[in-house]
Parts: structure tokens; sequence; C-alpha cells
């Protein structure tokens, strides 16, 4: 366990965040810290408190110490006192829009403000036009935060630029990704039934802010020089598409498959994956592709996990991709150009050299990116942080109750 320089030791941690059997990206995350965490600090004692979505629902593994239901304003004042109670040194917070309950997810400040542990927050998304309640709920947590963990550089320069964060407050500590061996796809792909195919892979809760139609529209193109091209759409459509459409939209894209003649080299694989399982599907492609549309993404677990098993990637330039795939990382097209990604993934797979190299460059990348040095490295920051003077927020203001923003949780 390490110790501060003024001889504290971390010994007891409280973590907030999604965590599984929930389906999101956020879920995936947490549950992965908190194995991190276990896995490099055999002798931390790690409380995970689970936001809840839908209370009762889920069936939490031991590790969850308690659920927080998302609009019980209650709940969060309870947890607090909990936490004091449990003898936790600080807090860990997993931000995301769309989690927390009240405006902007105020609720949480209300956690946070009833208890004078030292609070650490990671933040999956950090927007550059807020509204004015998602503007009063970040500085909320900048004021009671001790650190701030970004995970994109881009993250760091908008909490300065438009939140007037301290600098000394921020720390960047990329995205985690497992830690695996570098292997040839060849050695997976009868795994899958993917013998002689030439495998392009989308990994994700299936939403619009995807792109994915931009693959398929490119497919043709691709399938042209390369015939037995597949372009495999890994993942469940996102709940709460489902609970708004079903799988309209999942339906629309099989659709526009077949309106462009590749319906036999198109292959949607609806579930919600195991880690396991996952991670040997990105390494049963040869190429990994993320056409998302939203610029400013700063975030994305799949394209980290992808780059931390050494796969090829084609992407279109979101924040984060710019970022983990610079210097020669990756490739990166520009949003919606269907032309240039046809173009792309034809040039890797009709080059074994440029695809290989390519490769071995991201998976050399992911090596600084591992789960335990995400675990030693924000360790460290709780261990400066015991030594940080916690200071209460006053009680947020009373304010309309505005329908919370669910797009942000479909990283």
């Amino acid at each position: 366990m390490g110790k501060a320089s003024s001889g504290d030791t971390l010994t007891k941690l409280a973590l907030i965040g999604n965590f599984l059997p929930r389906q999101c990206g956020l879920a995936t995350f947490t549950t992965d810290v908190y194995d991190a965490l276990r896995d490099r600090f055999p002798e931390l004692q790690v409380d995970v408190y689970a936001m809840d979505d839908h209370p009762g629902r889920y069936d939490y593994p031991e590790a969850v110490t308690a659920a927080i239901p998302q609009d019980d304003l209650s709940a969060y004042i309870d947890t607090a006192r909990k936490i004091d109670a449990s003898g936790a040194q600080a807090i860990w917070v997993q931000h995301e829009y769309g989690i927390y309950g009240g405006p902007a997810g105020e609720h949480l400040l209300a956690l946070l403000d009833r208890t004078t542990l030292p609070v650490i927050v990671t933040l999956h998304t950090i927007l550059e036009k807020p509204s004015a309640d998602e503007r009063r709920v970040l500085e909320g947590l900048l004021r009671r935060s001790a650190r701030i963990i970004v995970m994109a550089e881009r993250g760091r320069d908008i909490l300065q630029r438009v939140y007037g964060a301290s600098p000394r407050q921020i720390v960047m500590i990329p995205h985690g990704v497992p830690d695996r061996s570098l292997i040839e796809p060849e050695m997976l792909k009868p795994r899958f039934g993917w013998q002689d195919r030439e495998v392009v892979l989308t990994f994700g809760l299936l939403a619009p802010n995807k792109g994915i139609e931009t693959i398929i529209e490119a497919m043709p193109a691709v399938i042209a020089n390369h015939p037995r091209a597949l372009y495999v759409v890994l993942g469940a459509t996102h709940p709460n598409l489902v609970a708004q459409q079903g799988e309209r939209y999942r339906d629309s894209l099989k659709a526009l498959a077949v309106e462009h003649g590749v319906a036999d080299n198109v292959a949607f694989i609806d579930g919600f994956v195991e880690h396991d399982e996952l991670i040997e599907y990105l390494q049963a492609a040869d190429i990994y592709a993320t056409p998302y549309l939203n610029p400013a993404q700063i975030t994305s677990g799949t394209l980290s996990y992808a780059i931390g098993v050494g796969k090829a990637v084609v992407s279109t330039p979101y924040v984060h991709a710019t970022e983990i795939l610079a210097d020669g990382h990756g490739v990166l097209v520009d949003f919606r150009d269907s032309a240039a990604f046809a173009r792309e993934i034809n040039r890797l797979l009709s080059n074994e050299r440029d695809r290989t190299s390519l490769s071995a460059r991201a998976y050399a990348r992911g090596r600084t990116m591992i789960w335990s040095r995400l675990a030693e490295a924000t360790v460290a920051e709780a261990l400066v942080a015991l030594q940080a003077k916690p200071r209460r927020l006053a009680k947020p203001r009373a304010v309309k109750p505005l329908s919370p923003d669910l797009s942000a949780v479909e990283r």
C-alpha cells in the first residue's frame, strides 16, 4: 500500500458510479476499475456505491456495498452518512451526465456536500458549451474535489478555459485497457466462424451517434477489392434507445445493408458481450473502426480497448481519437466520409506489412494504458488528496427539474 509524504496510508475507498450488470460503457469502466484496484492493491478495501436507474432490476455482485436510486434525493443523503460511517478515507466518483438525478445531475452534489472526505472525480464527458445547470453542477464538482481526472488533454484545456479550473487540480490518466498478448487475428477467427474472412469490427451499444451507416455505405467499394470482407457490428442496442423505439434503428441498418447489396458482408451480433469474449472478438478482427459522429467525444472505452490489444484502427477525428491515434498510431478520416473509410480499409487489407506495423505501434501505446497503471496513478492521487483539506458546498438552490440527457452514456 502506498503512503503519502505525511505518512497517510489509503486502506479504504468509496467508489461511486454505474456497475455491471447494468449495461453501459460507464458500468463496464467502473467494474474494470474495481477489479484493477483489487488486483493491484489487495489490501485496499473498495466499497462500491452503484447508481441505479431501475431499482430492483439489477442483480448486483457482492462487490456492491449499496445501490443509489438515481432520482431519490434522500438516497444520496443517506449514502453520504453511510460512507462517513464506513471508515472510507476518500471518495472516487465516476461522473457522466445522465446517471445522477436532479437537473444536470445535481443530486450528486447533495451527497458530496454532506461529507468532509476528500473527493476525486473522473470526468467522462466535459462539455465545451454547457447549459446553465450543467455549468453549475460541474463548477460545484470542481469546488468540492481535491483532484479532477481527465482522460484526454483536451479535457484539461476545456476545464481551464471554460470552467476556470486550477491547473494544479487536474490530472490526466488515460482510459484503462486490458493486459493481453498481441496475437494474430487468424488464431481466433475460427472461434467465430470467420475463417478466410477479412474482418472490420465496430463494438459498442448501438445508437445513431456511432455512425455505423458510414461503414455500411463504404462496404461496396471494399468488397470490390476484397470480396470476402466482413463488417461486424458487435453489441446490443442501447437500452435507452430500445425503450424509446424498440429495435427500429438496428432494423434500419440491416435494411441499409440490403439496399447497398452488402447484406452478406455485414454481420450484426446483438447482445451485451462479456469482458473476456469482447477481448477475443477484438483480437480476431483485422481492423477496428470507430466512425463516430460527435467531434467533441472525449472518451471512448471501445477505442481504448482496441488500442490495448493492438488493432489497426480507422476512425473519425473526434477528440479522443485524435489524441490516442496521434503520431502514426492509427488512421483518421473525415466524419461521414464513406469513400475515405473504403480507401483506408482497402489499403490496410491489401498491405499486410502496413497493417502489422500499425498494429504493433498501437499495441505499444496500449502498454502505457493497462488497468494496473491506472490503478497505481489513481491511488497516488488519492494519497495526495488525503492531505488536502476538503470543504463543503453550500446547499444548491432549488431549480426547476429538467429531463436528464442520456446521450452521453453512449460511450
